[in-house]
């Protein structure tokens, strides 16, 4: 992170989304330096706010009441407790929205026309806006109007019944990928079409709709496996850690444990199987080249285990590196933050809350993972920590010119918190 000029300052997000998509794409806004207002409930908040363990801890290593899920997906931005079901804060919205570059939400289909903060309503006011709708099904369609999360749409669009196992073997039933991985990449398209649509703009002046599906981006970060069946008609099947199209590419037994190698060519292999003190197999008609390899992996894979068993895995990686054949360690996550690159990267930031926040949560310090956007002129900045719920409220109100009477009336009636 760095104190140069960022990417986006001259953007302004107004972020009605929960959970983790919709957050998402807006963090990476905000990492990019926009100036993202996250609009939650009085009193309850993002839904994350509550879901833990594991939860933030104190200084002295007491959890809190604050789950550490939030604060994954929500720093950079400014946290304004609104009650969209009452009248003035529909009002406070509007305003909100007229002078704001983005609109992010992720409401059911036509949840939030019945407050008057549809797209049309509010293109209406300010036509430049760039509305973007994140939902499990999109817009239209048989199940438009149903909820979607994401292990239903890993479920649905077939990424379980490729991933853990395979058929026969313990275990073998179908898995969810470790996180929330439709979330995550649906938040990456939402972030890249809202970019997209600011180009646009620089050419029309208009905002636009965006129709961000979780299942649209579920059925595409299928990637080679959906390519493979629409070409072929050839159902793809979970295959545990291996490769339907490259060998070896899988986890390997070692002295100490399990590695991981990825071949992805004929030199790699041959290079391997030099250092594996096996050269002949890189000659060997039924491995030289991938497609070999590929229709003979029993054979060479029961091959391979048998030497990658004869070194550990830190051998095994001192002795593969400077050959350029890609293999590493199993990490736990823990191990991962331990990682020499990780560390030379800086891949773990640390943020200090505002005395407020500090003190409503019982929390001084917040740390998280580096954005990856290594822009080298505009990198992503660090500002605000994942802010407490309503942290922001008085300042944002005050931007748009209430004074403190009428703060005082919106937290009488409710309105804000």
């Amino acid at each position: 992170m760095s104190d140069q000029a960022a990417a986006l300052p001259h953007l302004r997000v107004l972020d009605l989304s929960r959970v983790l998509a919709g957050p998402w794409c807006t963090q990476m806004l905000a990492d990019l330096g926009a100036d993202v207002v996250k609009v939650e409930r009085p009193k309850v908040g993002d839904d994350t706010r509550h879901w833990g363990p594991p939860f933030l801890q104190d200084a002295d290593g007491h959890d809190t009441a604050h789950a550490s899920y939030n604060t994954a997906c929500n720093r950079n931005k400014r946290s304004i407790a609104i009650d969209i079901a009452k009248p003035e804060g529909q009002a406070l919205i509007r305003q909100m929205a007229q002078g704001s570059d983005i609109l992010v939400e992720n409401f059911k289909v036509g949840g939030l026309a019945h407050y008057g903060l549809d797209y049309a309503s509010l293109h209406a006011l300010n036509p430049r806006l760039i509305y973007c709708s994140v939902t499990g099904f999109g817009q239209d369609g048989p199940y438009a109007e149903r909820a979607g999360y994401d292990l239903m749409v890993q479920a649905m669009s077939g990424m379980m019944s490729i991933t853990g196992k395979p058929e026969g073997s313990p275990g073998g039933t179908p898995q969810r990928v470790g996180v929330a991985l439709t979330d995550l990449f649906a938040g990456v398209y939402a972030c890249s079409a809202i970019l997209a649509a600011v180009e646009v703009r620089h050419r029309t002046g208009l905002g636009q709709h965006i129709d961000m599906s979780l299942l649209d981006v579920g059925m595409a970060i299928l990637a080679n496996q959906a390519a493979g069946f629409l070409n072929t008609g050839a159902n793809p099947t979970r295959q545990g850690n291996t490769h339907p199209s490259l060998v070896p590419y899988q986890d390997l037994p070692t002295a100490d444990g399990a590695m991981l190698l990825a071949v992805g060519n004929d030199g790699q292999f041959a290079r391997f199987s030099e250092a594996a003190g096996q050269p002949q197999w890189a000659t060997d008609a039924r491995f030289a080249t991938n497609t070999d390899r590929v229709r003979h992996r029993d054979v060479l894979v029961t091959l391979i285990e048998t030497e990658t068993r004869k070194h550990t895995t830190a051998e095994w990686i001192a002795l593969l590196e400077h050959r350029a054949v890609p293999c590493g360690p199993i990490n736990t996550v823990a191990q991962a933050f331990d990682d020499a690159q990780v560390k030379a990267r800086q891949l773990v930031v640390h943020q200090a809350l505002a005395p407020a926040a500090a003190a409503q949560t019982g929390v001084h310090s917040i740390a998280s993972v580096a954005s990856p956007l290594r822009l080298l002129d505009t990198p992503p900045v660090l500002h605000r920590a994942p802010p407490a719920l309503g942290e922001h409220t008085e300042e944002v109100l005050r931007d748009l010119g209430l004074d403190a009477a009428a703060l005082a009336h919106l937290r009488a009636a409710g309105v804000v918190g």
